[in-house]
């Protein structure tokens, strides 16, 4: 028992949650009364997070050194020994076609999304990470192809918007991580990733502040545009633009005031605000979308 909880800890089932993404097209595209399309959607998530399970495994053998040196990773079950090292490489040996082969049963077009996405993680471990602004650039691109495996798999096309502002958030997302390691870690975070060495505070700073009022933009022209009107058949999508502006400023807010984003994973599930705040947009586009139009 200590072996297997020891395996999903490694996993890392509260990063999952970054899967969800796969529901947003399901969401806009105005599908969520089509249990066909709600079935495909669910099914692509599931593959996603045995797909993202296989990536962390990996990605925690790769670092293992990097991450006995960090204050907090060094706990993680690979770093500390608590899982063996073959134990996570056959687990991820496992994850990795089961999550690709149950995304062609899918769809073919799924599938293929998948096997980019897989082909993409173990690259940047491999390499992209130590490449600066692309590794950037590349993690956004993996909450880009989660968005278009949602669309891929219900068969609806992929609204440009979607991707624009899927990539500009992943991206503010990411900028704002590597501030706070450089913050926060030894020697500017050198240690655990050497990357960090190609940026500084004063740097990302003027790239988040790019990057958020880009997102922000987009969003605003999304809900305006006169294919979104077409498509999901109302203008009112405009109404949620202040809990996306509340969000993005309540970010921002807890990485410089408070010290975090290291893991915004952990900061949205920890943060009654913000949380509070992703539950009222959610609910206001279901109501928009499906309730008063």
């Amino acid at each position: 028992m200590p072996l297997l909880i020891s395996l999903l800890q490694a996993m890392r089932p509260k990063q999952w949650i970054k899967n969800l993404l796969v529901f947003a097209a399901l969401i806009f595209a105005h599908q969520m009364d089509e249990p066909s399309a709600v079935l495909a959607a669910v099914a692509a998530f599931a593959c996603f997070c045995a797909l993202s399970a296989s990536v962390y495994l990996v990605n925690d053998v790769v670092d293992i050194a990097q991450d006995r040196a960090h204050p907090t990773k060094r706990y993680r079950p690979i770093a500390s020994g608590a899982l063996p090292v073959p134990v996570a490489l056959s687990a991820a040996a496992v994850l990795a076609p089961l999550g690709v082969v149950g995304c062609y049963l899918v769809n073919f077009p799924t599938g293929i999304v998948a096997t980019v996405y897989l082909l993409l993680t173990l690259s940047y471990h491999y390499w992209l990470k130590h490449l600066v602004i692309v590794d950037v650039l590349t993690v956004a691109a993996g909450f880009v192809l989660r968005a278009v495996v949602g669309a891929t798999a219900i068969w609806v096309e992929i609204s440009p918007w979607l991707l624009i502002c899927t990539l500009l958030l992943a991206l503010f997302l990411a900028l704002t991580k590597r501030r706070q390691e450089i913050v926060t870690l030894d020697n500017g975070g050198v240690n655990h990733r050497r990357i960090l060495g190609e940026y500084s505070p004063v740097l990302l700073d003027q790239m988040i502040s790019l990057v958020a009022a880009s997102t922000l933009m987009s969003y605003c022209l999304y809900t305006i545009d006169e294919r979104t009107v077409t498509v999901v058949g109302t203008r009112n999508l405009m109404y949620t633009i202040p809990f996306v502006i509340y969000g993005l400023f309540r970010y921002l807010y807890l990485v410089h005031q408070k010290g975090r984003g290291d893991a915004p994973d952990k900061v949205l599930l920890s943060d009654a605000p913000l949380l509070i705040n992703v539950l009222l947009y959610v609910v206001a586009v279901v109501i928009i979308l499906y309730l008063a139009s």
